[in-house]
């Protein structure tokens, strides 16, 4: 009579480069992407859009077409998808972009802004638009030039949020909003947050994260 019983399975070259094209096939989703990790893919792939080669192809099409390579490094001691950590995930990821570039990385394609207010806010690679930042519309003021990213080539899609961080007006020229229809947003947001400044001149004024009465 036949018996099925598990086998142990012993990690090596071969196992691992199978898991890694069975996990390709299952889909990349279900590898454990923190929320750094795809910015960080974003921003790599934002930056191959721009320059195209020598940044590498990091779509979910050629990471699964090559995961037999890069994704069975990280698998040589195991047997299973769950033993994949997100920090591992990541170290492979990376190796796959030359030190040079990923410096540049940090220059060309930042993670966050630095907002005159002293915020640091997150940058948007994945956006559909382009590379986007939803900031409200205090934390810019006295910035009279548009934020750009990929060494000054690629202006950032501003979308300019309200004291209660909803959505305003979108602009790519920050100088041509202030001389234009910032009038007609102050106008109607001095009169639903009375307690947050709305100057004349915005382009001289303090940048701030606080309303008038915490300033």
């Amino acid at each position: 009579m036949l018996a099925a019983q598990p086998l142990s399975v012993t990690p090596n070259d071969d196992t691992s480069r199978l898991l890694a094209e069975g996990i390709a096939q299952l889909g990349l989703g279900r590898l454990p992407w923190s929320k750094s990790l795809r910015q960080w893919r974003d921003r790599v792939l934002f930056m191959r859009r721009i320059e195209g080669d020598p940044w590498p192809d990091l779509s979910d099409a050629a990471l699964a077409a090559t995961a037999g390579d890069w994704l069975a490094s990280v698998l040589r001691t195991k047997t299973a998808l769950g033993q994949i950590t997100a920090d591992e995930l990541g170290q492979a990821l990376q190796a796959l972009v030359p030190w040079n570039l990923r410096q540049r990385l940090d220059r060309d394609a930042p993670t966050h802004f630095a907002a005159p207010s002293g915020s640091a806010v997150p940058i948007d690679y994945a956006a559909p638009e382009g590379p986007k930042l939803s900031i409200r519309v205090q934390e810019l003021f006295g910035l009279d030039r548009h934020p750009c990213v990929a060494g000054g080539k690629v202006p950032l899609l501003l979308e300019l949020l309200s004291p209660a961080h909803r959505p305003v007006q979108v602009t790519r020229d920050l100088p041509g909003f202030w001389r234009g229809s910032y009038a007609a947003v102050k106008a109607e947001m001095k009169g639903r947050y009375p307690k947050h400044p709305w100057p004349d001149d915005p382009r001289t004024a303090q940048a701030t994260r606080r309303s008038k009465r915490n300033v």
